[in-house]
C-alpha cells in the first residue's frame, strides 16, 4: 500500500514541475515567391547568445515541402538596454480662491513628478546557415532577430536566390 502512494506522490511532484519546462522554439518559414510554407524548429537554448567556447553543433531543422535543411544558428548578444535619463517635472501654482460670499483667499501649490522610463524591449541579432544532404544539396542563409523569450523573425535566401521569411 505504501509503494503506490509513494509513486503517486512522486508523479504529483513531477507533474507540478511541467509548466516550468519549455519546449524547443518552433515556427514557420514561407517562400515569398510562391507562398509555400514550411516549419522551422530550434534546439532548446540555441537562440540565446553563445559564449566563445561553445561548440557549434547543428541546432536547427527546417522542413520545406520534401526538403529538410539542417544547420546552425548563432545569436550575438549585441542588445543591451541603454539607460534613459529620469523624467523630472516640477510645477508651482499661485492663485486666488473665492468662496460663495465674495471673499477672496490667496492660494498656492507646489507639485512634482519623477518617472522612470518604461522598460525597453531587448532583441538580439544572429544568423542561420542550413543545408540539405545529398549530392544536389541546397543552402539557406538567414538573418535573425530574437528576443529574450526566444521569439523572433528573419529573412532567408536560398542558393537559387529565392527569398523566404520566417517567424518563430
Amino acid at each position: 500500500m505504501k509503494r503506490p502512494l509513494m509513486l503517486l506522490g512522486l508523479a504529483a511532484v513531477l507533474a507540478s514541475c511541467t509548466p516550468g519546462l519549455v519546449g524547443p522554439p518552433t515556427g514557420r518559414i514561407v517562400n515569398t515567391t510562391n507562398g509555400q510554407e514550411g516549419t522551422i524548429s530550434f534546439v532548446s537554448g540555441s537562440l540565446q547568445p553563445r559564449s566563445g567556447t561553445t561548440r557549434l553543433d547543428n541546432n536547427v531543422t527546417i522542413q520545406i515541402g520534401d526538403r529538410t535543411y539542417v544547420g546552425r544558428s548563432v545569436i550575438i548578444d549585441t542588445a543591451s538596454p541603454v539607460p534613459s535619463p529620469f523624467d523630472f517635472g516640477i510645477g508651482f501654482n499661485f492663485g486666488n480662491t473665492w468662496d460663495g460670499t465674495g471673499n477672496r483667499y490667496p492660494s498656492s501649490g507646489v507639485g512634482g513628478t519623477v518617472r522612470t522610463p518604461a522598460p525597453r524591449l531587448v532583441s538580439r541579432t544572429g544568423n542561420l546557415i542550413a543545408r540539405t544532404d545529398g549530392n544536389a544539396s541546397r543552402t539557406l542563409t538567414c538573418t535573425l532577430t530574437v528576443d529574450v523569450q526566444e521569439h523572433g523573425y528573419g529573412d532567408c535566401t536560398d542558393d537559387a536566390g529565392v527569398r523566404y521569411v520566417l517567424q518563430f
